[in-house]
């Protein structure tokens, strides 16, 4: 069995190749005794300025493994590896009468649209939105002042919010689902990297490639795409799902998996209203902080050849508090986006392409609300608070998707903008200087003011020297949870209905939200087998 060793650390101006020396001294054997090895997890450790370094978990196989295990002291750093083996079941016995339908492109619709299609049940992919090569011109166009596409844009369309959000890879959950997912990107353009690095990041350059990647691999299994086709109507029936009425005509299945995301908020209020279990849940929201990257690449490298080896610096921080704040989506080298899916509304996200080579840095800065704050019981109140903002940041911008924008110290001051000199920012389409305590519940307000300083205090000052604020930052996370069977992941008494994602409150990021939809994909093939038809 092959040997596990963690705590391996290196320099970080070390190749990776020259870890085979690490490895065969941490055995006490000779490099040609090890047959193989490949990185499992690699970390950077930035406790030292002055001496960063990469901490690696790697895997080995030797001629003998057990007597090293015997005679090598290594106080638990060493130890047998059995990797995790994937649960990949056979289909099921019982014969499904239609192919499956996946509502929705994101990740956790498409890879569970690319089990299901490697499996051999030829789903159904329905997006609303354009596929992503027309995406990409109507971002383009508006970020420099065009119409604003209510089913066009950075949050609808072929690969979802995702494949125009950083393309983090970052999880928290480990395994071999994680492992599946994280191979799946490998083979669909990312690097190879991906499957071991702390914190792999795709770039949102490459990730409408990766998302057209897997759109050619789903079709060539039997797969098939539906564009501009957006779910209408649930069809359900004696507690289980018929089919499906869209604006392309009705379709009929008994087997849906609904990864919506969470900013389809009509199609949240036509599940609600079919009798769809719904409830509201806690959520993150505040502001996003704008800084220039150098002071970011300052603070975190004490030499600047680090800055060469490793690129733009990030960080994650987090001010606890009666409510702590923590910083969320840190885009180093990127840029602040529009997070907009209905007119008239307005919200921030960042992003950041694969070199990280813009002059600004940015990250959200989010506090938790509970459903018990949103005004209301309604299972979509966390909705309507999130709408009710986010018009306010599009009224008092001046109605055209202006970004609201206001000097970190003035903020924390409680001063008023300067108008005639706004801070400069990243956002394309343009800023305008606003008081930014109107467009966030109080409650809220005060936790950023409160946490704020402690952030900067950590930092020796140097957190909010030339930060600005933009906002608001609403779509972290989703307000609504659909209810589902932890066993069976359907809906409970609505037999067939899967929902999966961010959309259904059940996952937080790209990987989480594509290994949730792996995981019911799983149990359609676990219960059903490959349609006739």
């Amino acid at each position: 069995m092959p040997l596990r060793l963690t705590n391996l650390e290196m320099p970080v101006e070390a190749p990776e190749q020259s870890l085979l020396g690490e490895i065969a001294q941490r055995l006490s054997v000779s490099q040609g005794d090890v047959l193989s090895w490949r990185i499992l997890r690699k970390s950077l450790d930035a406790r030292s300025r002055d001496r960063l370094k990469f901490v690696y978990t790697v895997e080995a196989s030797l001629h003998d493994e057990t007597g090293c295990l015997s005679r090598v002291e290594h106080a638990g750093q060493l130890q047998p590896y059995e990797p995790p083996v994937f649960d990949d079941p056979e289909p099921g016995p019982t014969p499904a009468a239609e192919r499956p339908v996946i509502v929705g492109s994101g990740p956790a619709g498409l890879l569970a649209g690319y089990y299901l299609a490697a499996k051999g049940y030829r789903p159904l992919i329905l997006e609303r939105g354009r596929p992503v090569k027309e995406r990409v011109p109507a971002i383009r166009s508006f970020d420099r002042g065009g119409e604003f596409q209510r089913e066009n844009n950075y949050l609808f369309g072929e690969g979802g919010a995702g494949c125009f959000s950083d393309g983090k890879l970052t999880c928290r959950i480990t395994g071999a689902d994680v492992n599946w997912v994280l191979d799946r990107f490998v083979e669909c353009g990312g690097r190879e990297s991906l499957v071991y690095e702390n914190r792999p990041h795709l770039g949102s350059n490459r990730l409408p490639l990766i998302c057209r990647n897997f759109r050619r691999k789903i079709e060539a299994l039997g797969g098939e795409y539906r564009f501009s086709c957006q779910m209408e109507q649930i069809d359900i029936a004696d507690g289980q799902v018929r089919g499906l009425g869209t604006s392309s005509g009705y379709i009929r299945t008994s087997h849906v998996i609904l990864g919506i995301g969470h900013s389809a908020r009509d199609s949240y209020e036509m599940l609600l209203a079919a009798g769809v279990p719904l409830r509201a849940r806690a959520f993150q929201l505040g502001l996003r902080i704008e800084h220039p990257q150098a002071n970011i690449n300052r603070h975190k490298y004490s030499r600047p050849e680090y800055l060469d080896l490793l690129g733009a610096a990030d960080y994650t921080l987090v001010a606890k508090g009666q409510r702590d704040l923590y910083t969320f989506c840190m885009c180093a080298g990127g840029l602040v986006i529009p997070s907009v899916s209905e007119p008239e509304m307005f919200c921030t996200n960042g992003m950041s392409n694969s070199r990280h080579d813009t002059p600004f840095a940015n990250s959200g800065l989010v506090v938790t609300i509970q459903p018990e704050e949103f005004g209301s019981t309604h299972p979509l109140a966390g909705v309507e608070l999130q709408r009710k903002y986010e018009s306010a940041a599009f009224r008092l911008a001046g109605r055209d998707y202006l970004c609201p924008i206001q000097a970190a110290g003035d903020f924390l001051a409680g001063r008023s903008p300067d108008q005639r000199k706004p801070p400069v920012s990243s956002y394309e389409r343009g800023v305008v200087p606003l008081p930014l305590d109107e467009l966030l519940p109080p409650v809220i307000v005060k936790a950023i003011r409160e946490g704020l300083p402690l952030m900067d205090r950590r930092w020796r000052g140097d957190f909010l020297r030339d930060a600005s604020l933009v906002g608001p930052e609403m779509r972290g996370s989703s307000p609504v949870r659909i209810d589902r069977d932890p066993a069976s992941r359907q809906c409970p008494e609505i037999a067939g209905l899967y929902p999966v994602g961010e959309g259904a409150g059940y996952a937080g990021g790209i990987v989480t939200a594509a290994v949730d939809g792996l995981r019911s994909a799983r149990e359609v093939v676990r219960q059903f087998a490959v349609p006739e038809n």
